[in-house]
């Protein structure tokens, strides 16, 4: 039951992220970002929270759950130390997310050897 909820959260997201470029003049790079400021915007209203321990990583993977990761930083952050946290605190929770995702690019990038094919 677990997958199943994952699959549909994400997919749902996956879903409207499709309809928004077949429909809207707006740019996948604005779609991306604009669901990181939803994400901690749903979480700094408290919706986000539940809807992640319901779907899993349905919901924590996307990049909505990157922006819930970086607000609950934030939040945990500026509980510790005050106004500094504000600033640290989004990138400290999500440093580990990028850090892999750089790491393993370059090492696909190396496997693969990418590059113009012309």
């Amino acid at each position: 039951m677990i997958y199943l909820k994952a699959f549909l959260v994400g997919g749902v997201i996956c879903g409207l992220s499709q309809v928004l470029i077949d429909r809207t003049r707006l740019t996948p790079a604005r779609i991306l970002s604009a669901y990181v400021v939803l994400g901690v915007l749903l979480s700094a209203a408290g919706i986000w929270g539940p809807v992640a321990e319901f779907a899993g990583a349905g919901a924590t993977v996307p990049l909505l759950g990157f922006g819930h990761t970086m607000a609950e930083g934030v939040r945990t952050a500026v509980a510790e130390q005050g106004l500094l946290g504000a600033f640290t605190g989004g990138l400290t929770a999500s440093a580990g997310g990028v850090a892999a995702a750089v790491f393993f690019s370059l090492l696909a990038a190396f496997l693969f050897r990418p590059g113009d094919r012309s």
